[in-house]
């Protein structure tokens, strides 16, 4: 009897194996720490979507409840911007959304992949179209922004100008520049031009392949717009991610810009290794654990402190 049993017990185990459903996991997604690890997934499926973001049925979970919408810089794209976030937010179990903005849609491949080219007030549009079809599609009452470079201060005119302030909840800044740029004099020249009655001269030559370029200068009427009555929402917790070493964004201290619901972080604070550059700290696995702990503070990620090279992070 004991035998019989015994035989009855491995029959049944085996059919249970066979017959119950396996759960696994997906595997997680790869996460090249490397501004330019976007790059080949742009060159073979142009204008698609990087692995992790833009999933339409993606529904946010209680843990993260905010979409997060990714905003790429000056010349960048969807997939050229966010080879590492996109992949590595996907991973942790946010709904992650990529628009390429500001481009040439009327010219060919890849030009047309070139974002941030044209004006801030055309591309804030972009934003704001995108942004309701996000919450649309995923249900969520407000997103998250993560942007970079230009994509930290394009935003802003969607908050102050086309309601963004009612839907976003976070807004996490690498390399902002609140107080414009600088870099190559170009502030001071733009100011000069003005001066003399030569804005138009500047607009019409710079202005007319990169409209946004002499919007972010330093004193230029667009910064002037989004600085008058304070550059910050109340209602918008605001992270700004800074390096030392910024070549674009000049002063780097033109992204920290204090206020009560605003955090300010330079890489290389507590980080002699973090040699992140402009480029290079959308790629920083240093400042990418600022970005992780800003979206979700309750959880906290520890932050590394390793050598991190410029241009590719």
């Amino acid at each position: 009897m004991r035998k019989l049993l015994a035989v009855l017990s491995v029959v049944l185990s085996c059919c249970l194996a066979f017959s119950a459903p396996a759960f696994a996991a997906p595997a997680p997604l790869p996460v090249d720490y490397n501004f330019f690890a976007g790059i080949p997934d742009e060159l073979t499926h142009p204008g698609g979507s990087l692995p992790g973001s833009n999933d339409w049925n993606c529904k946010p979970s209680p843990e993260h409840p905010n979409p997060v919408v990714l905003v790429h810089g000056t010349g960048g794209g969807a997939q050229t911007n966010w080879g590492v976030y996109a992949p590595l937010l996907a991973n942790e179990g946010y709904c992650v959304y990529a628009l390429t903005y500001g481009n040439y849609t009327n010219l060919p491949w890849p030009i047309s992949a070139i974002g941030g080219m044209r004006p801030m007030e055309q591309s804030a549009a972009e934003l704001s179209a995108f942004v309701d079809r996000v919450l649309a599609a995923t249900g969520a009452n407000r997103v998250d922004i993560v942007g970079h470079s230009q994509g930290t201060l394009m935003p802003t005119y969607y908050v102050k100008h086309l309601g963004g302030a009612a839907k976003i909840d976070k807004y996490i800044s690498l390399a902002p520049l609140w107080n414009g740029s600088n870099a190559a004099g170009g502030g001071d020249i733009a100011a000069f031009a003005r001066r003399l009655g030569a804005a138009d001269v500047l607009n019409s030559s710079v202005g007319a392949l990169c409209g946004a370029c002499v919007e972010f200068l330093t004193g230029a009427p667009f910064m002037q717009d989004l600085q008058s009555g304070g550059i910050y929402a109340p209602n918008i917790t605001y992270t700004n991610i800074t390096t030392a070493y910024d070549e674009a964004v000049v002063p780097y201290t033109s992204g920290l810009l204090a206020a009560p619901n605003a955090t300010n972080i330079v890489v290389q604070n507590g980080c002699a290794q973090d040699y992140s550059d402009h480029a290079g700290l959308a790629g920083s696995p240093r400042a990418a654990a600022f970005v992780l702990n800003a979206l979700d503070p309750a959880h906290p990620h520890p932050v590394p402190c390793v050598f991190v090279p410029p241009f590719t992070g």
